[in-house]
């Protein structure tokens, strides 16, 4: 048996913005809850949609305590704020970071019983729906606007807790190349090679399927092909990656990822480390630890990525000319190559035993273990 999720309706291309306050209408909404960065407001991107919502005289609140790798306190002020503002759906405006926590706050408003934040890691039995969300991202990356994830940061415990939950998804995802035009070249190489993760992952994971390959195989295809132009801010860049991003979001939110990001996400939570530049720099490293475990799919990601004359290649050559090619398109757009001035080597221990309880690890190809992690990263230094 293999199950799907997807958003009801989503909207693609430039200036669909304007389909916020259509959708809000028809839907019977009152009362927006804006969850929104405070960089994003600062720079006037979220105003961009909270101009959609005045022409319409549509009332709103904003909410804007959430940092990069939003923590259980971000969530937990989101839930007052939310119950003070009277509002019945959330607009989320931002990166992973802003929708993370509009989904958390959609979940715990609509599921009491789950206040404690950390009751909601890993896949927590909620009942209701969250609050309607609708999702509108400001990177092409985490694909959160279409994904049944969420992460959120125990800053206590320096972990983050990886949440799966089909109730989280938003209504509504409005995808427009235009709310990305202003993200920096630095931020949008690293969501960007976020998305090829999550497109190469999500292709090689132990519950890849045909339904999920075909999503993941056109993201690397479109990631590849558009990922450098949109570091130089060209239209054509912003909007193929818009896509890409979206469609990887698609496959891998239904069957999972692998220690890519096991291991992304320590770094996150110990040193704020930006989740993109994390999965850059480990992907080559892990794609060639996985790689006896994938058959003949790293020929198809060198295909989607351009390579010419895969057909010839040996099984051993295919497989080098994917992790080549990642490796390239990594260092074009300027992500480091190691992780020697990110990691304390007294932390190693810590962030490999992290990395194997995280719940992204069991969907890796390769069965692994604490200490084979921890040669990855020491590989990675």
């Amino acid at each position: 048996m293999a199950r799907f999720v997807l958003n009801e309706t989503s909207y693609h291309g430039k200036g669909v913005i304007a389909e916020i306050a259509t959708e809000i209408r028809a839907r019977g909404f009152k009362k927006a809850f804006v969850c929104s960065d405070p960089d994003l407001i600062k720079f006037e991107v979220t105003k961009k949609v909270t101009d959609v919502l005045d022409a319409a005289e549509i009332p709103y609140d904003i909410y804007s305590n959430i940092k990069p790798n939003p923590t259980i306190e971000n969530v937990q002020t989101g839930v007052e704020a939310f119950k003070a503002s009277g509002a019945d759906c959330i607009v989320a405006i931002g990166g992973g970071s802003s929708m993370d926590t509009a989904k958390a706050i959609g979940i715990i408003i609509t599921n009491p019983e789950f206040a404690d934040v950390r009751s909601l890691e890993g896949v927590a039995p909620t009942k209701n729906k969250c609050t309607p969300i609708i999702a509108v991202p400001t990177t092409a990356g985490t694909a959160a606007e279409v994904t049944i994830n969420y992460v959120i940061t125990d800053a206590e415990n320096n972990r983050k807790m990886v949440c799966v939950d089909v109730h989280d998804i938003p209504v509504v995802a409005v995808v427009d190349p235009d709310m990305m035009a202003s993200m920096p070249r630095g931020l949008t190489a690293a969501t960007g090679m976020d998305a090829l993760t999550h497109a190469i992952e999500g292709y090689i994971t132990a519950g890849a399927w045909e339904m999920s390959d075909m999503f993941h195989l056109k993201a690397i295809e479109l990631i590849a092909t558009y990922l450098r132009d949109a570091v130089d801010n060209t239209p054509e860049g912003r909007e193929g990656m818009a896509l890409g991003q979206y469609i990887a979001g698609m496959g891998f939110s239904n069957v999972g990822l692998g220690i890519v990001h096991s291991m992304a996400h320590p770094l996150g939570a110990l040193y704020d480390t930006p989740h993109g530049v994390a999965n850059a720099i480990i992907l080559p490293t892990v794609m060639e630890y996985n790689a006896p475990a994938t058959g003949e799919k790293y020929r198809e990601i060198a295909r989607a990525m351009g390579v010419v004359g895969v057909d010839h290649m040996t099984i051993e050559e295919a497989r080098k000319a994917a992790i080549d090619t990642v490796k390239q398109l990594s260092k074009d757009v300027g992500i480091p190559e190691d992780l020697k001035d990110i990691v304390n080597p007294a932390d190693l221990d810590f962030l490999a035993q992290s990395a194997f309880d995280d719940a992204c690890r069991p969907g890796n190809p390769r069965p692994t273990s604490v200490e084979e992690i921890k040669e990855l990263y020491l590989k990675l230094m």
